[in-house]
């Protein structure tokens, strides 16, 4: 079956800007205090529901992954981007990073506590939200927590250049009733809606609100 095009261009804006990205936003959830603390939550209940492993899928340059093994989870990085996964290697050496595809994850079925997509599904038309979230409730083990991040609107806006490199790609903002819904469909329980304002940080400013979902699959029944 073809790659579906959204897909290729998605792989090739980030494998053009790996490098530039990395040094951009390597640092930015250190800036991000209420962000950490989502993510420490979400980790504490993944370490309460077992000893499965979390998978930070669409890892980029890794910062995330890091912050989760940083807290004493078991994590591990997937991203489409060759070049990010690269990056990712070169700046924690000791973690494990693979290239994959949301769509289609080369993992067994329920093999994981938990599943992390920050800031990942933004680039995933509507139409493939579906089997994108289809996937992550087959590897996720019963029991297990599911946390996005995305930026709250509506629309597809097309970022045409980045940090100087002529490249496009689709983003869409979401509203977290949209995404919750899809989430139910797929199986997954909604268990906490989170929508912050934009941050004011000089470093790294934000023009929309921004929303965390946490969804868990159903526990197998005893």
């Amino acid at each position: 079956m073809a790659e579906p095009e959204f897909l290729q261009a998605t792989r090739a804006f980030y494998d053009n800007v790996a490098a530039s990205y990395a040094t951009r936003f390597g640092r930015e959830l250190a800036a991000r205090p209420l962000d950490r603390a989502l993510l420490a939550g979400f980790a504490e209940l993944v370490r309460a529901a077992g000893p499965a492993p979390i998978a930070d899928i669409g890892c980029g340059p890794g910062s995330v992954t890091a912050h989760l093994n940083d807290m004493g989870s078991t994590a591990f990085g997937i991203d489409l981007s060759p070049q990010m996964v690269a990056q990712a290697r070169r700046a924690y050496p000791d973690l494990r990073f693979e290239v994959g595809s949301m769509l289609a994850l080369d993992l067994p079925d329920r093999c994981l506590g938990g599943i992390v997509a920050w800031y990942s599904m933004i680039h995933i038309p509507d139409e493939q939200l579906p089997q994108a979230f289809g996937e992550l409730f087959r590897v996720l083990a019963p029991g297990g927590y599911l946390m996005l991040a995305f930026q709250t609107g509506t629309g597809v806006f097309d970022r045409a250049k980045m940090a100087g490199h002529a490249v496009s790609v689709d983003f869409r903002r979401r509203q977290p009733e949209q995404v919750a819904e899809v989430l139910r469909r797929a199986g997954l329980d909604v268990r906490a809606r989170v929508v912050r304002e934009p941050d004011d940080n000089d470093e790294f400013p934000e023009h929309e609100p921004q929303s965390f979902l946490l969804a868990r699959k159903p526990s197998a029944p005893a």
